[in-house]
């Protein structure tokens, strides 16, 4: 199916000479004088090759037929990670190549979207927020100000991040799953 380039998001699969290639970022640039372009950066699914492309915003380009679902992430091990169709209890097994940088914020029973193309994964698009406990920070230094001094935090997935002066050791916070940025206090 044809779309055209400015309509691509990350996670999306295209067929390109013959090749699936999967989404990694797209970027529209509306340069002052010019046309406007598509910036593409998609990784190869068959061998993992990552390639930059550029396309003109209007341009047409050949969509893959993708089946999109939800599923459930159960667990990791030797094989990859493993995620069940909570319709049909079948369970896929993803390659770490597939999960890429998103790993660390996989926890047990999330629900992700996965791309599946004549039965194998080949991308993965998260929630776009998940809770962690702070496993280490900073001790609250008084008289320090909320207002935009940041203190270095990590949490319970080993992913470092910048927390506000009042969070403390054991509490939960939510986090953007796209850069482990931090968005507030947990309410659970």
């Amino acid at each position: 199916m044809k779309v055209i380039a400015s309509s691509l998001r990350k996670g999306n699969v295209v067929d390109k000479d013959g090749k699936l290639y999967v989404i990694l970022s797209a970027e529209n640039i509306h340069p002052g004088k010019g046309t406007p372009v598509t910036q593409l950066d998609m990784r190869r699914i068959s061998d993992g090759v990552k390639i930059s492309e550029r396309y003109r915003t209007t341009e047409q380009v050949e969509r893959a037929h993708v089946e999109e679902r939800e599923h459930t992430f159960l667990y990791h091990d030797g094989e990859g990670f493993h995620f069940m169709n909570p319709e049909t209890y079948d369970q896929v097994a993803v390659p770490e190549s597939v999960v890429g940088d998103q790993a660390p914020y996989l926890q047990e029973g999330m629900a992700v979207e996965l791309a599946l193309h004549e039965g194998i994964a080949i991308s993965i698009v998260l929630p776009q927020r998940a809770s962690f406990e702070v496993v280490d920070t900073e001790p609250v230094t008084k008289g320090q100000t909320a207002s935009s001094s940041y203190k270095p935090a990590v949490l319970s997935n080993g992913v470092r991040t910048s927390v506000p002066p009042h969070i403390t050791v054991g509490t939960r916070v939510v986090v953007m799953t796209v850069d482990g940025s931090y968005v507030e206090r947990a309410k659970d």
